[in-house]
């Protein structure tokens, strides 16, 4: 697979979730786009070998949509009750301390999402999680082998 190629998969995702573009509008509308970019390239690029690129750039790009979904709650206090709710909702057992230092950290967003808190709180199932009014994120690595590689 050429890198060309693979760098301008990453230069459409990262259009996409853009902070000051991906903030303004619904969550929606970027998991539709990132849906449709990415079983796209998937589609077109199937012949290819390309389960390792797969696994890393999910990682990638759901680090991105954390990214995205943090900046939106805003407010440390957003972010703080946000979280809260999902750890009791999916049982996860995350400590009030730990969420509060998430919500509270002052090393910028980029580096809040690859908390291991944030990351297991907003993990692959629960981005993969339709709601009432967006669909649920696709994992590339996951569609690649669920649709290629079995048959």
């Amino acid at each position: 697979m050429d890198e060309k190629r693979k760098q301008r998969l990453k230069d459409k995702v990262k259009e996409i979730t853009k902070r000051n573009k991906a903030v303004a509008r619904p969550l929606a509308f970027t998991f539709i786009k990132l849906n449709q970019t990415v079983r796209g390239w998937i589609n077109y690029f199937s012949i290819a070998c390309m389960k390792t690129f797969m696994g890393e750039f999910g990682g990638w790009m759901r680090h991105k949509v954390r990214v995205v979904i943090l900046k939106q709650w805003k407010k440390p206090r957003t972010i703080y009750r946000n979280l809260m709710a999902l750890n009791k909702r999916f049982g996860c057992g995350m400590g009030d301390n730990e969420i509060y230092k998430v919500a509270n950290s002052r090393l910028g967003l980029y580096r809040s999402a690859g908390y291991d808190t944030v990351n297991y709180l907003l993990s692959p199932k629960v981005l993969a999680m339709p709601k009432e009014d967006r669909p649920g994120l696709v994992n590339p690595l996951e569609y690649y082998l669920g649709r290629f590689v079995n048959k």
